[in-house]
């Protein structure tokens, strides 16, 4: 065998689906499909961007990879209303809850404000800082 590892950086999803692949062939086989489903939902104002929210479920939990609303939008509930609608649809998929990380610099506290429980934390990420894990039961 000549084993040879390749960067697909630039091919990203393509390598995404082929892991989720076999990693779906193995939980299927166990009776836990490791099936993946995707949800991106943005904040317009007219044709000005003011946010969104991207998340991925898999087992009955949803991980919310980004949100972001930009800085002249905040103050105003949008990312609030974000996490509200990927709530409602995690909750009309029948999923056990959501689950996301943040950094201690941006916004631990508004998620302990929308109801998320701290439930790890990894020191110097970035050094001097941390990240904070926190999840979501909805039912």
């Amino acid at each position: 065998m000549s084993l040879e590892i390749r960067n697909t950086t630039a091919a990203r999803t393509e390598t995404a689906t082929r892991v989720e692949n076999l990693l779906d062939a193995d939980s299927d086989a166990k009776g836990l499909p490791f099936v993946i489903d995707n949800m991106a939902f943005e904040a317009w104002d007219g044709d000005v961007f003011l946010g969104g929210i991207t998340a991925r479920m898999t087992q009955g939990w949803a991980y919310v990879t980004l949100l972001a609303v930009s800085e002249a939008a905040r103050g105003r509930g949008i990312g609030q209303q974000l996490i509200g609608r990927i709530e409602a649809e995690v909750r009309d998929r029948g999923a056990t809850g959501i689950w996301l990380d943040t950094y201690s610099f941006q916004a631990p506290d508004f998620y302990r404000k929308l109801g998320f429980e701290e439930f790890g934390s990894l020191d110097d990420t970035p050094t001097g800082h941390s990240r904070h894990f926190f999840r979501k039961r909805l039912d």
